[in-house]
């Protein structure tokens, strides 16, 4: 560490926060409490969070340091992930929800979904995956004998949901609901004024 920078004290107030803040150090190698911009995506998404490359980018720009750009600093990072987590921001679907959308892409309903159809929507439609990003998806999806993607078989390999408060919403609802209630908000002069007058 340079005499010039100081190490900032990152306080941890609960379950949730110190789940944050260990998840972000796998990423710190320089120890600093830092981690490049680059890096938020996978870090999210490893709490169990599915938010898209444009939210990513949102993230890293109400996290980044102006001081120190490309650089995320944990005191910056575990408000903004606390705050996401506890609104329940980039949840993942339910296997439900995911069959859904394969039935919709699958509408003779085969059951499967051919390498050349997924590869084209992945890379045309929506947010398009990078072919590093398409070809890892595929390597799991496709199913070697048939060369076509089983989806109900994938949706089963994709969704393992972790129970309790290993699932970082359920952590977050409990953070949340241990908070103490708002103060009532202050009374006026003239309810006061009211109140005093119907006790004469």
């Amino acid at each position: 560490m340079d005499e010039d920078e100081e190490e900032i004290i990152v306080p941890i107030n609960n379950d949730l926060e110190k789940k944050i803040a260990e998840t972000f150090d796998i990423f710190d190698h320089s120890g600093m409490r830092t981690v490049d911009a680059r890096e938020v995506g996978t870090i999210v998404r490893a709490l169990g969070c599915c938010p898209t490359e444009a939210e990513v980018q949102e993230l890293v720009l109400q996290m980044e340091d102006a001081n120190n750009p490309g650089s995320i600093h944990l005191i910056n990072f575990l408000p903004v992930i606390a705050k996401v987590i506890s609104e329940h921001k980039f949840e993942p679907e339910s296997p439900a929800k995911l069959l859904e959308a394969f039935h919709i892409l699958d509408p003779d309903g085969h059951g499967y979904i051919t390498k050349e159809h997924m590869s084209t929507i992945i890379t045309q439609d929506g947010e398009p995956f990078t072919q590093d990003e398409l070809d890892e998806m595929l390597e799991i999806a496709i199913d070697p004998h048939s060369q076509t993607i089983p989806y109900e078989y994938y949706i089963n390999q994709l969704m393992h949901e972790p129970e309790g408060e290993d699932n970082i919403y359920v952590l977050g609802d409990r953070i949340e609901g241990e908070k103490p209630p708002p103060p009532p908000p202050p009374k006026r002069f003239s309810q006061i004024f009211a109140e005093m007058q119907s006790q004469l």
